[in-house]
């Protein structure tokens, strides 16, 4: 993670899951494998630390945890106080071997809280994930008590293939009685689309690890799937083995202009401003197209152009469909977006090239290899957030955060791409005023 660069777009915590352990003490405490971990946790924390990384943990609030490991439930002083004492710095919280302690928002609730309240009394900060796959709805209670929660079943390496094992789709599966898994990629995105009002900075709706690099999915799916959950604000957690990641995984990974729209200082996550069902079905019989757009920080805006069909199709909005919240805000005339122009940035068109990539793999490259970006300003594809935050980085108009200038839109005008079957367009949208106003500018 750190030869790649990776610590350095943003990449903080190392996250162990599930099958550290070996049981627990006599005294009831939690104990790693010696065989996997022989010089224990604490070590292993250390290790992290001394590479500038974050360590992340793993329990349940369960009696046991998924692989059936002794979980954290009704123990969670004990085991907080362990995990604080060991130099964690993330905590995983799944939903596997509850004893039926769901059921209402209130149940739910009270048995996450309860590891929330032990962190928090260890004194130690440790970012809380919720793993309870939407059960109960945590969207709408977790903000006090939990830094992320899951949305829906975990997801599997595909793009939109259905699956029983994954038995709620759609507005569905916000009140999902078996989250299930083996969820697809466009599954979960379908589900997000209902309840991104419900994050706010520091509490955030989780889509779930990301699969790009593991197989199952072709390039154009796998940036669709990254630049989802980046514009949707879910954690980007690496979910494939990075040392034998490939050049294009790599690459996908390492585009800092998405990045930084996850990591937009405003927080808000994106819109869907329409859907539509398309007749040319991939052998899923899945084909549909969408609109999604968010405000950030700067005043500028995103536009994400969804063609989840099969074929590569020319796909448009006009700026009345970006600024669909805008134009109907109750304001007498048009909304003053729509009277501007607007300069269009393309986010992937800056993305590595694959060669680049396999040179930072390969270790032979001035962009790899622990390298500091020496000028995050200029540089138009590598960025250094342990250097510059992306906050830092967004106000003094870095480079490698806007992509590429590919056009503009007039006032009351038309955004127009042509996007891949499976594939998105991203762009950013910096207003560039009213033609009155920039003739104003001019004298």
């Amino acid at each position: 993670m750190v030869d790649y660069g990776l610590r350095d777009l943003g990449y903080h915590y190392v996250i162990l899951d599930d099958c550290w352990s070996s049981g627990r003490t006599p005294n009831g405490t939690l104990q790693a494998n010696a065989t996997k971990f022989p010089n224990g946790m604490a070590a292993v924390a250390d290790q992290i630390h001394n590479m500038g990384l974050g360590y992340g943990m793993y329990s349940s609030a369960g009696a046991m945890t998924c692989a059936q490991y002794p979980g954290s439930l009704g123990v969670e002083k004990q085991d907080a106080s362990t995990f604080a004492s060991w130099g964690v710095d993330y905590l995983k919280y799944d939903n596997c071997y509850n004893e039926g302690q769901y059921g209402t928002a209130l149940i739910s609730y009270s048995r996450y809280n309860a590891m929330s309240q032990a962190l928090n009394a260890t004194g130690r900060s440790i970012l809380y994930s919720m793993c309870n796959w939407g059960q109960d709805q945590p969207w709408n209670w977790a903000q006090t008590m939990a830094n992320s929660w899951r949305i829906s079943g975990d997801v599997y390496d595909s793009f939109d293939r259905p699956d029983d094992r994954c038995p709620c789709t759609d507005q569905e599966g916000n009140n999902c009685q078996l989250p299930g898994f083996h969820c697809s990629i466009m599954n979960i995105v379908n589900k997000a689309a209902y309840i991104g009002s419900k994050a706010q900075p520091g509490a955030w709706n989780d889509m779930d690890m990301l699969e790009v690099g593991n197989g199952g999915m072709t390039d154009d799916e796998q940036i669709t799937h990254f630049t989802m959950w980046a514009i949707l604000k879910s954690p980007l957690i690496i979910g494939t083995n990075v040392p034998a990641m490939s050049p294009q995984a790599l690459s996908i990974y390492s585009n800092p202009a998405v990045i930084a729209i996850n990591q937009d200082p405003a927080g808000s996550e994106v819109k869907r401003n329409w859907r539509y069902f398309v007749n040319d079905t991939d052998q899923y019989g899945q084909g549909e197209i969408q609109l999604w757009t968010g405000s950030l920080a700067n005043g500028d805006y995103v536009v994400c152009l969804l063609n989840a069909g099969n074929s590569p199709r020319s796909m448009n909005a006009t700026l009345t469909e970006i600024f669909f919240d805008e134009s109907s805000a109750g304001s007498v005339g048009p909304a003053p977006q729509l009277m501007q122009q607007w300069d269009v940035y393309d986010l992937w068109a800056n993305r590595i090239s694959n060669a680049t990539a396999m040179a930072i793999i390969n270790n032979n490259s001035t962009s790899g290899s622990n390298y500091t970006v020496m000028n995050n300003k200029n540089s138009t594809t590598r960025y250094n957030a342990t250097e510059i935050s992306y906050a830092q980085g967004l106000a003094m108009n870095a480079t490698a955060l806007f992509g590429s200038k590919v056009g503009s839109v007039s006032p009351m005008g038309t955004l127009t791409a042509e996007v891949a079957g499976h594939g998105v367009a991203l762009f950013r949208l910096r207003s560039q005023g009213t033609p009155s106003m920039r003739k104003r500018d001019e004298l």
